[in-house]
C-alpha cells in the first residue's frame, strides 16, 4: 500500500467542552517501526534531523515531563507529560491550561506495513472551554509537523541532510 505524505488542515467539530482543533501530518517511511521507533524516543537527537526544534529537555518514559522549545514559538516552550507508551507503535503527550481549561495532546503513531515501511502520522488535538482562546495565539502547526515527518523520515531512510524550510 502507497500513502502519501498527507496532512490535515485545521478542523473545527463540535463536542463536549468546547470546539477540536487539530493538526494533522503523515509520511510513509522506508524502514520498520523498530527503527522509526528508536528515533522517535530519542528526542534528544529532534534537533539534528528537524530545524524546527531548538532542543527537547527530559526523557520519553510513562508519567514523565518533557519542554520542547520549538524554534516557531521560542518565547513559549511547550511542557508536557508523557501519557502513553506502546514501543514501535504510539507515544502520546498531554499539556495545556490547569483544570483542562485547554488540552493540548499530541500523538505520533507508527504503523508497520506489509512491505517493512512504516507510516508516520503526528496528530494535535487541541480541546476544553478556552481551546478557542488558546488558538487564537497557536499559529498553523501542519508545516511544522510535515517538516517533522520529512526530517525523520529521511533520518530513519539513512539520508542525513538536515530538511530546511
Amino acid at each position: 500500500m502507497v500513502v502519501p505524505d498527507t496532512d490535515l488542515t485545521t478542523v473545527r467539530w463540535p463536542g463536549e467542552g468546547g470546539d477540536v482543533r487539530s493538526f494533522e501530518a503523515a509520511t510513509r517511511i522506508d524502514a520498520g517501526p523498530e527503527q522509526v521507533w528508536a528515533l522517535l524516543v530519542d528526542v534528544g537527537s529532534w534537533r539534528d534531523w528537524d530545524s524546527g526544534v531548538d532542543r527537547v529537555e527530559g526523557r520519553v518514559a510513562l508519567g514523565e515531563r518533557l519542554t520542547l522549545y520549538a524554534t516557531m514559538i521560542r518565547s513559549r516552550p511547550f511542557r508536557v507529560v508523557v501519557t502513553e507508551l506502546r514501543p514501535r507503535e504510539v507515544m502520546r503527550w498531554r499539556g495545556g491550561l490547569p483544570l483542562g481549561l485547554a488540552v493540548i495532546e499530541r500523538t505520533y503513531s507508527l504503523a508497520g506495513q506489509d512491505d517493512g515501511g512504516t507510516l508516520l502520522t503526528v496528530r494535535e488535538d487541541h480541546t476544553g472551554p478556552l481551546a478557542g482562546l488558546l488558538g487564537r495565539s497557536t499559529p498553523d502547526l501542519n508545516p511544522s509537523f510535515r517538516h517533522f515527518c520529512a526530517g525523520l523520515k529521511a533520518r530513519a531512510e539513512g539520508r542525513t541532510s538536515r530538511p530546511t524550510r
